[in-house]
């Protein structure tokens, strides 16, 4: 009877202190990435984004879209295949979901960062005149054409205070050709009442130097715009790791 009693006593301490080991077990199964991952947005709060790295950068932004797990590999391999956080920002969808434990909605969220970065961008120059804010001109041709797969050609337009009326993509081309038709340029130019225009268009290749296709192409939208009052400011061709001014090369 003893004995029971005593077996019985046992059994509800054991039961008492079951919580606290509960707990402690749980504790050491907690991953270690989600202390990781404070410590990470404490940095970023605190100490900005100068503090981190590209990789870091990174794994703050798939945070939401990879909650439970591991984040800075998957960075790491995404900055491994593209180059660098730019490039993995304007990857194709379908390349980043390529990467693996990339799935579609990581991709996807990155994408809608992008977006976001390149809206931001054009608002930098939105109604400005255009001239003097040269260098917000070319972030944004940069970020909406520099890792484009297939040769792009854009306008951007301007009234006769150099402010932009319209950013308009015209055409999308192949991986290193690109129809353009003057008549349709100016054509447009005349139908927003714009009296200037800078040609913009990305070389996939990465190189950004002029070809002679180029610089031809240009020179007859010029001529064509001439006696219709419209002027033709520059032709900007964009590559993965700069761009090439036609008016700075005194190509035009």
């Amino acid at each position: 009877m003893g004995t029971d009693h005593e077996d019985e006593r046992g059994f509800f301490l054991a039961e008492q202190a079951s919580p606290p080991l509960r707990k402690a077990a749980a504790a050491e199964e907690k991953p270690h990435h989600l202390g990781h991952r404070q410590r990470l947005r404490e940095r970023f709060r605190t100490a900005g984004a100068a503090a981190l790295s590209d990789y870091e950068i990174l794994e703050l932004l798939l945070f939401r879209s990879i909650p439970r797990a591991d984040t800075k590999t998957r960075a790491k391999m995404l900055l491994k295949r593209f180059g660098s956080l730019a490039e993995v920002l304007g990857a194709p969808e379908r390349l980043l979901r390529e990467v693996d434990d990339i799935g579609e909605s990581a991709a996807l969220d990155l994408k809608i960062v992008a977006a976001a970065a390149l809206r931001m961008a054009r608002g930098e120059i939105a109604g400005r005149e255009v001239l003097s804010s040269w260098n917000q001109v070319i972030d944004y041709c940069r970020a909406a054409m520099a890792f484009e797969e297939r040769e792009q050609f854009r306008i951007l337009f301007l009234d006769k205070k150099n402010a932009l009326i319209a950013d308009e993509l015209q055409q999308t081309g192949t991986v290193d050709h690109t129809p353009v038709y003057p008549r349709e340029v100016v054509r447009r130019a005349l139908e927003l009442s714009a009296t200037a225009i800078i040609l913009v268009h990305n070389h996939p290749s990465g190189d950004p130097t002029p070809s002679r296709a180029d610089i031809d192409m240009t020179k007859t939208i010029i001529e064509t715009a001439r006696p219709l009052g419209i002027a033709v400011h520059d032709h900007i061709i964009i590559g993965k790791k700069g761009h090439a001014s036609m008016k700075g090369l005194l190509l035009i």
